[in-house]
């Protein structure tokens, strides 16, 4: 029996060490919800915990039409966005406390998962909130600098 035991215990750490592995690959677990920008509702999954953060649309090869990543800091500040790993073109509006727009930078997809020196985008002013969507999202909905948030709904 004791053999037994012995041969099925390596045997389920490979098979638990490989799933936490694979966990791990999938990333963080994101909240979803939607955010009102001039009327117009963005499906959107919120990235709120520092895992989330630097996790962000990592992996994606792709995005709904519709659809975008609110990242929500703790305070306002300086922040610098990376591509790496992303390979989706995207824009970014890096947003006030008083959820106003303040710049929007699209932002080229990542070419390759073994790029060591990401192009970084970084904000001209501090921010407490940054969105990320498909490229040409903002300029398609006709949603500029000055604008604001207007509703964020997280459930």
């Amino acid at each position: 029996m004791q053999s037994i035991v012995r041969m099925i215990s390596p045997a389920l750490l490979i098979c638990f060490s490989f799933l936490s592995l694979n966990s791990f690959a999938e990333g963080p677990k994101f909240k979803k919800g939607t955010i009102v920008i001039n009327g117009i509702t963005l499906n959107a999954e919120f990235a709120i915990t520092e895992d989330q953060q630097q996790y962000g649309l990592m992996n994606r090869t792709e995005l709904p039409e519709n659809f975008g990543m609110l990242f929500i800091f703790d305070q306002e500040d300086y922040r610098s966005f990376w591509m790496k790993n992303t390979f989706v073109d995207l824009s970014i509006a890096y947003i006030s406390a008083n959820k106003k727009i303040l710049e929007i930078i699209d932002m080229d997809a990542s070419k390759s998962s073994l790029d060591a020196n990401p192009k970084t985008y970084p904000s001209s002013a501090k921010a407490k909130y940054a969105l990320e969507v498909k490229q040409g999202w903002f300029k398609k909905n006709k949603i500029k600098v000055g604008d604001s948030l207007k509703k964020i709904n997280i459930r």
